[in-house]
């Protein structure tokens, strides 16, 4: 028997009820975000990002929600990733926010849709010179051969634009993902936890319903 199934414990910081929701989602999603980021949790705007290929095989990730506004979640990526090229075929994605310290988490299902080259601009260059140069020199998802010679890359990089401005790279970009659907994961004791789901109607109102845990 595996040691694993020793591992429980009981959910009991909190609890979800109907009058605690918002109607709109996302207004509620912005409350428990800033929960999390006055609780001190690591990294509050982690998600992890799902994506599907052409054959069906899902694929994960974590990246970091850089924005939240009226139409959904903004994250930016080396559009040569392996998520950026799965979004460009197949733009339905999921969203998951663990906020495990809080007995929290969040789910998102919704479509991705690429941001305007002004918007990535204003965000790539607001980020540190170092990130910009890491940004340039990293063929994410690609294979390389060895950290030295992506160190010695970057080290390249770092001097070829020591004494002027670097360029916004043709490779970079961004999704702005609009949800459809998300779900709101509250712990409680003995596995009782409380889940309301809000989903979309073509009207643009939300629905929402309790779940079973």
């Amino acid at each position: 028997m595996s040691e694993f199934n020793q591992y429980r414990r009981e959910y009991t910081l909190g609890s979800l009820e109907e009058q605690d929701l918002n109607p709109d989602p996302l207004a509620l999603f912005k409350e428990w975000l800033a929960v999390a980021v006055e609780s001190k949790i690591p990294d509050p705007n982690a998600m992890t990002v799902a994506t599907v290929d052409a054959t069906g095989q899902p694929s994960q990730r974590i990246v970091l929600l850089k924005d939240l506004n009226a139409e959904g979640f903004v994250f930016y990526t080396n559009l040569g990733s392996r998520k950026a090229k799965e979004l460009l075929v197949n733009n339905k994605v999921s969203l998951h926010f663990p906020w495990h310290m809080l007995e929290r988490q969040v789910r998102v299902c919704g479509i991705a849709e690429p941001l305007s080259r002004t918007q990535v601009a204003k965000y790539f260059f607001s980020r540190p010179k170092d990130s910009q140069l890491g940004a340039i020199v990293s063929k994410q998802s690609q294979p390389i051969s060895s950290r030295e010679m992506l160190l010695t890359q970057f080290a390249q990089m770092k001097a070829k634009f020591a004494h002027g401005d670097i360029p916004l790279p043709d490779f970079w970009g961004g999704f702005l993902v609009k949800p459809q659907q998300i779900e709101f994961w509250q712990g409680g004791e003995h596995r009782l936890h409380d889940r309301f789901e809000y989903t979309k109607q073509a009207s643009a109102a939300w629905q929402i319903q309790r779940l079973n845990p």
